[in-house]
């Protein structure tokens, strides 16, 4: 399976900007709703702010990786490994997020598709 350049850096930029997104919109726009959806699980003060901040750094961490496209394989490898944790934890803390009209757990199959295309295409190394 062969993608264009073009094609590769397109999809590059595009997880680049959902992470560094949900990065800020985490910490800066809504942290509310993630401070909600760990309360449900019983994570409050400290330790919810820990969680929530670890996370966002995390995210953009990986979305500025992205950019860079140094040691790309790594980077995917990475984020398979974030969305998998990220989608395991929500599906235990609320499963129901699984039938959200909006998918904040469905639309992780598609990403991970595409990570794995990524993966599985990349050149370098």
């Amino acid at each position: 399976m062969s993608m264009s350049n073009n094609v590769v850096k397109f999809a590059r930029f595009a997880l680049a900007f959902l992470w560094i997104f949900t990065a800020l919109s985490s910490t800066y726009l809504s942290p509310e709703i993630g401070f909600e959806v760990l309360a449900t699980a019983g994570i409050e003060g400290n330790i919810a702010k820990l969680c929530l901040y670890a996370g966002s750094a995390l995210d953009l961490l990986i979305g500025l990786w992205l950019i860079s496209a140094w040691q790309l394989k790594k980077c995917y490898l990475l984020q398979i490994i974030a969305i998998l944790v990220y989608s395991i934890l929500l599906s235990i803390i609320d499963p129901r997020f699984w039938l959200h009209p909006f998918g904040p757990l469905t639309k992780n199959l598609p990403i991970l598709a595409l990570l794995y295309a990524l993966y599985a295409t990349d050149q370098t190394e």
